[in-house]
């Protein structure tokens, strides 16, 4: 019996394939097409492997259903019973059966392009950073061997000239040799601060390029099921949550004043990282085209920044005409990336600050806001292709 199972077993496959239809048409009830699927599954285990196996799959099944549905516990020992009972052979036929069947059941609740789309728009991922005292790999070294996968990338890369190859070959030396002669281990145990460096810099070396490209990726395997419209920028896919410093649930070193700081340096590190990549979206965004709304906003910032100068970054950062009014909106937003990654720089250094709380960013919705407007501005003027761009959505 064991033997015979065993030899028809891989038949199952090549049969199943058949019950599948090209698309299921949108009349069929998904109960219908599942219990259609599942008697004729049935049937072909039957054919397979005789009576007594198919029934045993059955008595499985309806003793599953039924403690799945009252939960008596008389169910799940009748299950345990059956179950024990069988030969090797029949076990591995069994356990196949219910793979299989599951399988039936997800294709018969197969959703639409649409239904995806949906689904997608509403579900998020939150990943949460942490960090351990024991982590073993350096975050100089982690660096390093980024920097050295980066030259292995390039140098297997398509018309690569002599110059260029014998240039990454000299920098890979470089990181090899770099690498070998930085201390593996971490001497003196990390504070909560510096578990936020090193988690932050995971989150730029990272995620801050590759989600952006992921839901790049995602328009664009929409786009190849015939959904034309792109996943809204504002849907909250992935988002981001960190306990590091946070973690008073008997860690003696974790202290309010250390949360603070905490708070604080991811703070200055996420405002420097926006900081650069306002200053590329400035650079692109040169259009003197816009909404009434963007261009009454965009004079209101002229004529207040002439008033109300900030003597704190006059001195580093420049003006932007109104003819440009993109770069005027950005400009305000820049201005304030600064001020609050300067404050929060001081607060950590000397515990205050002369940058007033006002001219700084508070919450996430403060700093969306003016992106929004220009969002909004350059779909209104004909120009969503460049609002759809990588570096506005991104």
């Amino acid at each position: 019996m064991q033997t015979r199972n065993l030899e028809k077993l891989a038949s199952i496959d090549a049969q199943l394939r058949l019950l599948v239809p090209a698309k299921v048409s949108e009349d069929d009830k998904l109960v219908e097409y599942d219990a259609l699927l599942l008697d004729r599954f049935l049937d072909i285990l039957q054919d397979l492997h005789g009576e007594d196996l198919k029934e045993t799959v059955q008595e499985c099944y309806e003793l599953s259903a039924e403690y799945e549905g009252k939960h008596d516990c008389r169910k799940l020992e009748e299950l345990g019973k059956v179950l024990t009972s069988l030969d090797p052979g029949d076990s591995i036929v069994i356990a196949k059966s219910f793979s299989h069947m599951l399988n039936l059941a997800n294709l018969a609740e197969e959703k639409s392009p649409e239904e995806v789309f949906d689904a997608l728009k509403n579900q998020t991922v939150d990943l949460v950073f942490t960090a351990h005292p024991t982590q073993s790999v350096r975050r100089s070294l982690l660096q390093k061997h980024a920097r050295i996968r980066n030259c292995l990338a390039q140098l297997y890369a398509k018309d690569i000239t002599p110059d260029d190859k014998q240039e990454l070959d000299e920098a890979l030396q470089r990181e090899i040799q770099a690498a070998f002669r930085t201390d593996e281990i971490r001497r003196t145990p990390p504070t909560p601060q510096d578990e936020m460096r090193a988690g932050m810099s995971y989150f730029h070396e990272t995620i801050w390029k590759g989600v952006p490209r992921f839901l790049r990726r995602v328009d664009t395997a929409l786009k190849n099921i015939g959904i034309d419209e792109r996943v809204p920028y504002n849907a909250p896919l992935i988002q981001f949550s960190s306990w590091m410093g946070g973690d008073r649930d008997g860690n003696p070193r974790v202290t309010p004043e250390v949360t603070r700081d905490v708070c604080l340096l991811a703070r200055m590190m996420a405002a420097n990282l926006y900081y650069s990549q306002i200053e590329d979206l400035m650079f692109e965004l040169s259009m003197w085209r816009c909404s009434d709304e963007l261009r009454v906003r965009a004079d209101e910032l002229h004529r207040s920044s002439k008033r109300d100068a900030k003597h704190y970054i006059d001195r580093v950062l420049e003006t932007n005409p109104p003819s440009e009014p993109y770069r005027v909106i950005l400009g305000d937003l820049r201005d304030k990336l600064y001020q609050t990654r300067e404050r929060s720089r001081q607060l950590l250094s000397h515990g205050i600050s002369d940058i007033p709380e006002e001219g700084t960013f508070t919450n996430v919705e403060q700093f969306l806001e003016p992106l929004e407007l220009c969002y909004r501005s350059l779909c209104s003027c004909g120009d969503r292709p460049i609002a759809d761009g990588p570096s506005l959505i991104s």
